[in-house]
């Protein structure tokens, strides 16, 4: 017999002992051991289980054969967070990288799809609003609705924000729930602390469910801030699925642009701007803001003739 063949006939062997061990348990019931323990109890050395792909040891893993400078492939590996040196097999990606890319795929979509958890709105004292796009399939569809309030939303900011402060500053579920649930309490903190410090009024913070970044403009029609700050999820990658976006703007209305807006990205402590710096700069740009009145490139412009 083939080794081929004996590790099929070892691996058969296995699953029809777990499944015996399974019916004599109770109807509806989930068996306790997994069929690794199984083997392990019954003393066979067979492990069908692969490492979790996405320990620090599955990510540096160098999968190129035999490589001409293996420390420098290493070291090139460990410099970021890119899918280098992962190998083939023939023309097919390994199984490792590929389970690691599954993986990660998984997690963005995990990020996409998710709901910011009440606990992260809760501990900032945030009301919700939503835009246009009514549910997660339509504002994926529809970028152009997250865009835009919905009639109850503009009613419920208009009535419990204050208006014409300096600054306001909202939430946003963007592309990545876990984007605010992970980073939000560590950069809020620090951005309400700043601009108190530096004599800022501060708007009603709230969250808006399905939103985009031009969103910005129908909010300050109602509230009229001098300043709107947009914390939003970013789209996720492979790799980071939890990075946030800081958004600003001098007086946004409608028809302003991505032009008129300045923006803080990549903010995360998985890789990025670690929430606590990017809080202290974003006090710093609207400091700017505050004083030369513009935002986006007009701000560009004026501080460069100075």
């Amino acid at each position: 017999m083939s080794d081929l063949e004996t590790l099929v006939a070892r691996v058969l062997a296995e699953l029809r002992s777990s499944d015996a061990a399974g019916a004599g348990s109770a109807v509806g019931t989930t068996p306790t051991a997994r069929p690794q323990q199984a083997a392990t109890a019954s003393g066979s050395d067979l492990d069908i289980d692969v490492p979790d792909p996405t320990g620090e040891a599955g990510r540096l893993r160098i999968g190129v054969a035999n490589p001409v400078d293996a420390d420098a492939l290493g070291n090139l590996r460990r410099t970021t967070s890119a899918r280098l040196a992962v190998g083939r097999a023939g023309p097919r990606p390994r199984t490792g990288s590929l389970l690691l890319f599954q993986a990660d795929h998984a997690v963005t979509q995990d990020a996409i799809y998710g709901v910011v958890r009440e606990e992260t709105k809760a501990a900032h004292d945030l009301f919700s609003v939503t835009s246009q796009a009514e549910d997660r399939q339509t504002y994926l569809l529809r970028p152009d609705l997250g865009r835009r309030l919905s009639d109850a939303a503009k009613a419920e900011i208009d009535k419990r924000c204050k208006k014409g402060v300096d600054v306001q500053i909202v939430v946003g579920d963007g592309l990545s729930a876990a984007a605010i649930d992970n980073n939000l309490a560590d950069i809020l903190p620090v951005i309400t602390q700043g601009l108190s410090s530096a004599g800022f009024s501060i708007g009603t913070p709230f969250f808006v469910t399905n939103c985009r970044v031009g969103v910005m403009n129908d909010i300050n029609a109602i509230v009229r801030a001098k300043v709107l700050l947009l914390l939003i999820g970013e789209r996720p990658g492979l790799g980071i699925a939890d990075a946030m976006s800081a958004y600003m703007g001098y007086d946004p209305q409608p028809g302003k642009t991505d032009a008129d807006r300045d923006l803080i990205c990549m903010i995360t402590r998985g890789g990025g701007t670690n929430p606590l710096e990017a809080g202290a700069y974003i006090v710093e740009v609207i400091k700017r803001m505050m004083k030369h009145q513009a935002s986006g490139v007009r701000l560009r412009e004026i501080v460069g003739e100075e």
